[in-house]
This record gives structure tokens, C-alpha cells and sequence, in this order.
């Protein structure tokens, strides 16, 4: 069985706004699970709240092969 920390599963939405005098991308992710919704407000925040969530190991894990 997989190790519940080792799978995540997101709802994502993006869609364009236009800004000034240029189309930017927003984002949400949404985790089916607990409902929980966070929102971007470029694809850039996107891919760094990405790298750093599954980037956290639980403390348990660290010392395991």
C-alpha cells in the first residue's frame, strides 16, 4: 500500500485575467480530501508552493532509507 505522504491528489483550476495591457494566469489548487482551496496569483507561486509541499518530509520518514 502507499504511504499516504507519498501521493497527493489537487483539483486544479487556471484561468487568464487581464492585467494592464496583458493576459497573466491565475491558479487554484484544491484538495479533495479536506476541501482546503489556495489560490495564485501567477503560475510561478503556483510551481514554488508545489516544490515546497512535496518537498516536507514528515519527521518520522527522515531517518529511513
Amino acid at each position: 500500500m502507499t504511504n499516504p505522504t507519498d501521493y497527493r491528489a489537487y483539483l486544479l483550476r487556471v484561468w487568464r485575467v487581464q492585467q494592464a495591457d496583458r493576459a497573466v494566469w491565475r491558479a487554484s489548487l484544491e484538495d479533495p480530501h479536506t476541501g482546503e482551496r489556495r489560490g495564485f496569483a501567477s503560475l510561478a507561486q503556483l510551481i514554488d508552493y508545489l516544490q515546497q509541499t512535496l518537498e516536507k518530509q514528515p519527521r518520522n520518514e527522515e531517518a529511513q532509507p
